[in-house]
């Protein structure tokens, strides 16, 4: 049985690697659509509540109101530098890739699953025309490739 429960969060980013508008910090309304997959066990599967226990903590504490950026950004490590020097401290979500909304889809994929939940999809609107649609075999596509990648970097 699929369960979905949806989620909303605010964040800035840009895509440092693309010639285009979306090298630039900009940001967006993300809206992301978890499609848990559940067992039936008695009358009801789970509580809805169990799953916005765990899961919008980890969208208030680490995605809304902060800037991704990509760890080798060169921004990143300016941004670091202002906050050293100013005692100011950014939101910032630091990824081992670009920030994309696939390799966003990637993050959140992994860290939904590392909180006990089976994923059978993940949707992310990023604006109000653009939709990614991850699914599970997606995720174990990417993390083969990404695993293989950090292995042979080592």
């Amino acid at each position: 049985m699929i369960i979905q429960k949806s989620y909303k969060f605010y964040a800035a980013h840009r895509n440092e690697e693309l010639p285009d508008k979306c090298s630039n910090i900009h940001g967006h309304r993300y809206g992301v659509i978890c499609h848990f997959e559940v067992e039936r066990d008695g009358a009801i599967s789970t509580l809805f509540g169990d799953f916005d226990r765990l899961v919008e903590p980890l969208l208030k504490d680490n995605y809304d109101h902060s800037m991704l950026i990509h760890e080798n950004d060169p921004l990143y490590e300016t941004l670091q530098g202002h906050m050293e020097r100013t005692g100011e401290c950014l939101r910032l979500k630091v990824m081992p890739r670009p920030t994309s909304v696939e390799n966003l889809a990637y993050v959140l994929f992994t860290e939904i699953t590392d909180l006990g939940f089976r994923l059978e999809r993940l949707d992310i609107q990023e604006t109000d025309t653009s939709i990614i649609h991850y699914s599970r075999e997606d995720w174990l596509s990417d993390r083969a490739v990404f695993e293989t990648e950090a292995t042979a970097n080592r």
